[in-house]
């Protein structure tokens, strides 16, 4: 308990999966914790479960890909709660589909929020941390940035933009006192993969990690809480792999 006491994180996409088991995570360890979605009451379920186990959160509606909203998350966390020390840009689309099948708008789609909203989100998020000093950003990437996978060329596109504007954001800002890195998942089981079974199946996903399973949204909430705690303060412009030795084949 208390590893992030006293900051204040902001987490998108934290309905379900991934999102929402980072933004418990983080409540739990004393950080009071901006849940955002899309819809405008999307992740309140969230928040009551936080508020259940003693945290302290509150709901902010935001569509990642728009600027205006991100201005308006952003100034009320500082105005309502105190200046944003931990950002989390969570919120992603995932399909898996030949190039040859997918149409521009479906790629344009993937690209603004996987590619787009982390740009917005550290955008509008830096000059909130430099009020403070400090500040630990952790963009969620996935092992498809890293790793060629057939049918992700969209998909693994994105999630490579992401890995290298982390890097180079990190060298933007480390004077600052600002910390930038990614998180790169295996497959994880949350709502995501369960609407791509018709194309790949549990038993193929599990397969094609070393440890023979996937992982639980916890496995990549653990990683980012220290990420986004002092035990990662001589920590930036990298990739955490957190992917059941997938990297690793």
């Amino acid at each position: 308990m208390g590893r992030v006491d006293g900051e204040v994180a902001i987490v998108t996409g934290a309905r379900t999966g991934i999102g929402r088991a980072t933004a418990e995570m983080l409540a739990a360890e004393g950080a009071y914790t901006v849940v955002t979605h899309y819809e405008e009451n999307g992740a309140q379920d969230t928040v009551d479960a936080i508020h259940e186990a003693g945290g302290e959160a509150v709901h902010m509606q935001l569509d990642v890909t728009e600027e205006d909203h991100w201005k308006r998350v952003v100034d009320a966390v500082c105005e309502e709660i105190g200046c944003p020390t931990i950002l989390v840009n969570n919120a992603g689309v995932y399909t898996i589909q030949p190039i040859t099948e997918m149409d521009a708008d479906e790629w344009e789609n993937l690209f603004d929020v996987n590619v787009k909203g982390v740009f917005l989100g550290m955008k509008h998020s830096v000059p909130a941390m430099r009020e403070n000093g400090t500040g630990s950003i952790i963009n969620m990437s996935s092992v498809a940035g890293i790793s060629g996978v057939a049918g992700h060329t969209c998909y693994g596109g994105s999630k490579g933009a992401v890995r290298l504007m982390t890097k180079d954001m990190a060298m933007e800002v480390a004077e600052e006192g600002i910390r930038v890195n990614s998180v790169h998942p295996g497959v994880i089981d949350t709502k995501m993969i369960r609407e791509q079974s018709d194309k790949i199946s549990e038993e193929e996903y599990a397969g094609m990690h070393p440890l023979g399973e996937i992982g639980e949204p916890e496995d990549i909430a653990y990683g980012v809480v220290y990420l986004a705690s002092p035990e990662a303060k001589f920590v930036t412009g990298t990739e955490l792999v957190i992917d059941g030795g997938f990297c690793a084949n």
